[in-house]
């Protein structure tokens, strides 16, 4: 069938418009009894039922039985191909020690990357399959992955193979990220380290053409803003389009040289500086929050009230990874978005479809419903967008569709 009307919806979240910035994060494009004509994966038409089925009559049609239905989710923030599980970590942090404290004495990412180095690219390919699978049962069709547990080429470069073997073995499409500087590895110097990325892991990355950006951990203890820098300035030098963890456990003022650097997104955020607030908001960088990794780490959350006041372009991404956030539970998120950080539902689906496929420099092609766009989208169990938080934590999705087809439901 590659040519249909989809119809039947009691609700349709179009969240057309592209990256939306500020008060406008709040206009989600709900078309009542809506319906929209896919052709070939592609959408070309949107509006009401009644218009469309005049316009197209005797079309095959996907009816969705009177029920919610959004643009697919795009998850603009995940460390999903990985070695080995840090649960004893997790422990360690309920019993009261912070994560920070653990990465010092050996644990957090340095522990991932024994085992990471250790698997092979099937191994964590392979492993990082069933999460997958789960992630587009909660309706995510666009996903964003990142290396970052190698600390060195060759392990790097491994984990961006798997992440392209992953694209071809399931319907989520893939966004691959070099992470190169995500920690400083044991016995080493960091100022030396970031040398070593600038002068070979930065360059071979670049030359495999396996990653569409690179990103780098800016926090208090791992890289400076001036290493920071450096390497960000190497890897735009490359072609890579940039991306800056920031302001997560100390503001350090990495939201502001996520601007100054003209990176796509400058992501976590908690601890975010009011100037950096305003630089965002007069900048194109999106504001990436992670509600899951707060809660996991119980951390205050990211402002994500202020940063949408103050005007900034807001996206939501999950920040699946295996020690600070063990998750990738969007429904959970949802419910995060409107209780604890006091966002509405519209803006929480706008940062979780068009403005997380901004953070990825995908919003011409996904996150939302209008011609033009691929034929990523939801259908829910649920009649009304409300429901999504009201029912704290559920996944609701029922029917998953990614380029006109069924892949989920």
């Amino acid at each position: 069938m590659s040519r249909y009307l989809v119809k039947g919806i009691s609700e349709l979240v179009t969240c057309a418009g592209g990256k939306k910035r500020g008060r406008a994060m709040g206009d989600a494009g709900i078309v009542r009894d809506g319906a929209f004509l896919v052709e070939d994966g592609i959408i070309r038409a949107v509006g009401e039922r009644s218009e469309l089925e005049g316009r197209f009559p005797g079309l095959p049609a996907v009816d969705c039985g009177g029920k919610l239905v959004t643009p697919g989710y795009v998850d603009s923030h995940t460390h999903l191909v990985f070695g080995g599980e840090r649960s004893s970590e997790f422990v360690r942090r309920l019993r009261g020690e912070s994560y920070m404290s653990i990465m010092e004495g050996g644990g957090g990412i340095a522990a991932t990357v024994a085992a990471t180095r250790a698997a092979s690219e099937e191994e964590l390919a392979e492993s990082a399959l069933p999460y997958l699978s789960e992630m587009l049962s909660m309706g995510v069709t666009t996903c964003e992955v990142k290396s970052g547990y190698g600390l060195d080429t060759q392990t790097e470069l491994k984990q961006l193979r798997a992440v392209a073997r992953l694209n071809r073995m399931q319907p989520i499409e893939l966004i691959p990220t070099f992470l190169g500087a995500h920690a400083v590895p044991a016995g080493e110097d960091a100022d030396r380290y970031i040398d070593d990325c600038i002068a070979e892991s930065l360059p071979a990355a670049a030359e495999s053409g396996l990653a569409a950006f690179a990103d780098i951990f800016c926090e208090k203890g791992v890289f400076s803003i001036e290493q920071s820098e450096r390497y960000l300035r190497r890897a735009a030098d490359l072609g890579f389009r940039l991306k800056v963890h920031a302001d997560e456990m100390y503001p350090l003022g990495g939201a502001g040289l996520a601007v100054h650097a003209g990176a796509v997104s400058a992501d976590h955020l908690l601890r975010v500086r009011e100037e950096d607030i305003a630089a965002l908001a007069a900048s194109e960088t999106v504001a990436t929050v992670l509600p899951l990794t707060a809660f996991c780490l119980a951390e205050p959350y990211a402002p994500a009230r202020r940063l949408i006041d103050g005007g900034a372009a807001l996206a939501v991404g999950s920040d699946f990874n295996p020690g600070s956030c063990c998750t990738y539970d969007l429904p959970l998120s949802v419910a995060l978005c409107c209780i604890h950080m006091h966002m509405s539902i519209e803006e929480t689906l706008t940062a979780l479809t068009v403005n997380g496929a901004a953070a990825c420099a995908r919003e011409d092609s996904v996150g939302s419903i209008e011609a033009g766009k691929q034929a990523d989208f939801l259908v829910y169990s649920c009649s009304q967008k409300e429901f999504l938080p009201y029912r704290t934590g559920a996944n609701l999705v029922r029917r998953v569709y990614k380029k006109g087809e069924l892949v989920y439901g």
